[in-house]
C-alpha cells in the first residue's frame, strides 16, 4: 500500500479515538463533578519502503498516533441548592467512596442516605469518614457539613449538636495517574492518595461538569469534517491508482 494511504489511515483511526472521546464529554455535560478528557497526538516516524539499490537514503514517513488521553481536573462551576446532603468541593480534592472493588474517589458531591441511614452515592455507594462509613439516627435532622468534613446533626428534641463522622478528603500528586472505572469514580492507580487538608466542602452545594459544551460540539464537527476530507483524498488517490494501472495495462503489443 502507498504511503499516502497509509497515513491517512493513520490520521482516520486517531480521529475515530479522539470522536469518542468528545462524544463522551458531550454525553457526561450535565454530570456533576465530571472532568472533561482530551487526546494527545504526537508524529510517529517510520521508514518508507525499503529496497536495497536505491540511490539514496529512505526518507521518515510521518504518521499520526493518539499518545495518551489527557484529564482537565480545573474546578467546574458551583451551583446552589440547598439541600444539605449535596456537597461541592471547593480544590482540588476527591471524597473516598466504598465499593465492591476496594476504595474509590469521586469529585460527585450529590449524595443521599439510603434505608439503612448511610450516607451514599447517587449509585448507592457509601460514603467513607476518618472511622469508616457515615450512619444516621432516624431522629437526626438539622444536617452541618463543615467546610473540613465534620458533620454534626441535632438528634430528636435535643438542642445539642452531636458528631456523627468526618469526611475523609483525599488528594494525589499525579492526578492524571488516575483511573476512570465509570460510575464517575476513579481508582487511585499508581499513586496512593494523601490526605487532602488545603480542600474545603460548601454544603448546599454541587460542582457542574467541567465541560464546556459548545467547545466539545465545535470540536466534533471538526473532527467530523477532517475525517469526510481524508476520506476524500484517499479515494482519490485510490482512483488515481487504478487509473495508473490501467493505462500501463493499455500498451500497445
Amino acid at each position: 500500500m502507498e504511503n499516502a494511504l497509509l497515513i491517512g489511515l493513520s490520521r482516520q483511526v486517531t480521529l475515530e479515538r479522539q470522536l469518542d472521546v468528545v462524544a463522551n464529554n458531550i454525553a457526561n455535560v450535565n454530570t456533576s463533578g465530571y472532568k472533561a478528557d482530551s487526546s494527545l497526538f504526537e508524529e510517529f516516524l517510520k521508514s518508507g519502503a525499503h529496497e536495497d539499490n536505491f540511490i539514496g537514503s529512505d526518507r521518515s514517513v510521518s504518521y499520526v498516533q493518539d499518545r495518551a488521553t489527557f484529564r482537565d481536573f480545573s474546578q467546574g462551576g458551583l451551583e446552589e441548592t440547598k439541600n444539605p446532603l449535596d456537597l461541592a468541593i471547593d480544590g482540588g480534592g476527591f471524597l473516598v467512596v466504598q465499593t465492591a472493588g476496594g476504595e474509590r474517589y469521586t469529585r460527585d458531591g450529590g449524595l443521599q442516605l439510603n434505608n439503612t441511614g448511610q450516607l451514599v452515592t447517587a449509585a448507592g455507594n457509601p460514603v467513607l469518614g476518618a472511622s469508616g462509613p457515615i450512619v444516621f439516627q432516624p431522629t437526626d435532622h438539622d444536617i452541618n457539613v463543615s467546610p473540613d468534613g465534620t458533620i454534626t446533626v441535632q438528634e430528636g428534641t435535643s438542642r445539642t449538636d452531636s458528631i456523627r463522622g468526618k469526611l475523609r478528603l483525599v488528594s494525589f500528586a499525579d492526578a492524571q495517574k488516575l483511573l476512570k472505572e465509570g460510575s464517575n469514580l476513579y481508582s487511585s492507580g499508581e499513586g496512593p492518595p494523601q490526605p487532602d487538608i488545603a480542600s474545603q466542602l460548601r454544603q448546599g452545594f454541587i460542582e457542574k461538569s467541567n465541560v464546556n459544551g459548545v467547545a466539545e460540539m465545535s470540536r466534533m464537527i471538526e473532527v467530523t469534517r477532517t475525517y469526510t476530507q481524508i476520506s476524500t483524498l484517499l479515494q482519490q488517490q485510490s482512483d488515481l491508482h487504478k487509473t495508473a494501472i490501467a493505462a500501463l495495462a493499455d500498451v500497445p503489443a
